[in-house]
């Protein structure tokens, strides 16, 4: 089985009480299974006994955690929770045994097909919740210039999270044909899942990967946006590629002050980013995430929150829409517009 090249996490695991605080479904069900420590003594059942992963529950529990990677990225031994969780997937994948409901999702993303439109040096990526938010690829342009686009879908990472890795590779080399007949050579992605599969999983040769805050952090902006925030961060960014500092130097290049959001900076808040499409597969699970967070903000109408996660905008705006939430591409964008508003005034 696939998780048989993660036993060192299962033994250390099952017995670690030291991350639990740092598990975000664990938090909104307070249940003992939706721990580092609780799936390590499920999965510790299923290594003993293989027919316990015919399991249902345990099957459940697989696809619930959320994926955020914090409790590995704070583990002071860095045991890859994460990873064997990803592996155990892997195995209810080949076994059969995924519900119904993951199947389904994966058959709607072993579809994707990939069109190119506009012109321009830069290729911008839209991927699923980039598309349903039109303002942000605005925002993005209106700083940018024209760029090309992609867009037709999730580009592997979504299936690979899921447990189905033959599927993922197709549908990327499907994505990375379609960058190459771009003629493009910078590969701009808002969607941190998708810059962690570019940059990790399915590295496309000749291209270079930003995010788009290292994109925009390279136009050399410089204002004085005198506004608070609370960043929120991306779970790909910060625990799965070290913390990248793009996003926190681009805010500061645009002069908001940032405030500690939260009880502590080890907690996920980006509402299952990590499950990239985690609010299509367990609904009820994103929107607690979403309601701790709001529970978490002290004036929901006037505090600013900005995040580097397409997804965690658009979760928090379908299930917390008092929240006033925005993208990094919003918020050096709304920054721009204040500069030339100023100036035409002048």
């Amino acid at each position: 089985m696939n998780m048989d090249a993660h036993l060192d996490v299962i033994n250390a695991c099952r017995f670690c009480f030291m991350c639990r605080h740092l598990s975000p479904v664990g938090n909104v069900t307070h249940k003992e299974a939706d721990t580092p420590r609780g799936r390590s003594l499920i999965l510790d059942k299923v290594r003993m006994d293989r027919k316990y992963l015919n399991n249902t529950d345990y099957i459940k529990t697989l696809y619930d955690a959320e994926l955020s990677a914090a409790c590995r990225y704070h583990c002071v031994s860095h045991y890859d929770e994460a990873a064997l969780i990803l592996a155990a997937r892997r195995d209810a994948v080949e076994a059969g045994l995924v519900p119904n409901n993951v199947k389904a999702l994966a058959e709607e993303l072993k579809n994707a097909k990939f069109e190119i439109e506009g012109s321009g040096d830069v290729l911008y990526y839209i991927d699923r919740y980039t598309e349903q938010q039109p303002e942000i690829l605005e925002a993005f342009q209106g700083i940018a210039g024209e760029v090309k686009v992609i867009r037709g879908g999730d580009a592997g990472k979504a299936l690979s999270v899921l447990g189905y890795t033959d599927e993922a590779k197709q549908v990327a080399e499907k994505f990375a044909t379609a960058v190459k007949s771009s003629g493009c050579k910078t590969l701009v992605v808002s969607c941190p899942a998708a810059y962690d599969a570019f940059k990790n999983d399915f590295p496309i040769e000749g291209i270079t990967v930003l995010h788009s805050s290292e994109f925009l952090l390279q136009q050399g902006i410089n204002a004085n946006a005198g506004k608070t925030a609370y960043y929120l961060d991306s779970d790909y960014l910060k625990n799965y590629n070290e913390n990248l500092p793009a996003p926190r130097e681009l805010l500061q290049s645009l002069g908001y002050e940032l405030k500690p959001f939260g009880t502590n900076n080890e907690e996920s808040y980006s509402a299952g980013e990590g499950g990239v499409v985690y609010d299509l597969l367990t609904p009820g699970l994103a929107e607690k995430l979403c309601r701790r967070i709001a529970g978490l903000v002290d004036d929901a109408q006037n505090d600013l929150l900005i995040t580097a996660s397409p997804y965690t905008r658009y979760v928090l705006e379908k299930f917390q829409p008092e929240l006033n939430a925005i993208t990094l591409e919003q918020a050096a964008a709304e920054v721009l517009e204040s500069i030339h508003a100023a100036s035409n005034i002048q």
